[in-house]
């Protein structure tokens, strides 16, 4: 009897769809998954990951979706070109971001959130920057569950905080209180930081001379 030939399977990359559709929506998500790195960035058994496309189930790649961010607890860090369930020992992103845009419809919000809903996610976020709004589902049993009182909602998972201003700006906070940051103040306070080096730098520098003058090893003060 002749070998039956398995048919190749291909697991596209890339769904052709840009990652955001303005600077806000990008911005936003790069803030996220960014912060979120470095929130997780210890722990070599945890993988983060934006605008991947998961595909749930082996042999249906029309099956998938690519969260704007997503975190799976269990699974070492590293690049991937895809996240192929069936290869990550069958482990569902726990945690998933998503920044809705004004082109954005209900229909597609909905859809997404059923996905997640079956294929295991157990936090499921979702903000609008342009009108405030921030929505939290929370698993329980097989499906999702809406969060009614999201104001100072604590991630189970991750220990992450969130509030919302008087203008609804999303404000996300780290398990010991600071702030995700916007990575221009990180740049900017590792500049400010790096100043300060060279200054005490200096001073010491010039202390250093003038013990010399007065014929004093520095190196023996």
């Amino acid at each position: 009897m002749e070998a039956v030939a398995i048919p190749h399977i291909t697991y596209p990359e890339s769904d052709g769809q840009p990652m955001a559709e303005n600077t806000r929506q990008f911005r936003w998500i790069v803030f996220i998954k960014k912060n979120l790195d470095l929130l997780l960035q210890h722990d070599p058994n945890v993988f983060v990951a934006g605008d991947l496309l998961w595909y749930p189930v082996e042999g249906r790649p029309d099956i998938r979706r690519a969260p704007d961010a997503m975190v799976v607890f269990g699974r070492p860090k590293g690049d991937r070109g895809s996240y192929k369930q069936w290869e990550e020992d069958g482990i569902a992103p726990q945690v998933v971001f998503e920044i809705l845009s004004p082109g954005n419809t209900f229909i597609e919000y909905d859809k997404k959130r059923r996905f997640y809903g079956t294929y295991g996610v157990e936090e499921y976020y979702v903000y609008h920057p342009d009108d405030g709004m921030f929505q939290v589902w929370e698993r329980k049993g097989h499906n999702l569950a809406f969060v009614e009182d999201v104001e100072g909602w604590v991630s189970p998972r991750l220990g992450i905080r969130f509030e919302r201003d008087n203008n609804l700006e999303l404000h996300i906070y780290r398990p010991d209180g600071s702030k995700f940051e916007e990575f221009e103040d990180v740049a900017a306070e590792r500049d400010r930081l790096r100043q300060e080096q060279n200054q005490m730098r200096q001073r010491q520098e010039q202390l250093e001379a003038k013990l010399r003058e007065l014929g004093i090893d520095p190196a023996n003060v």
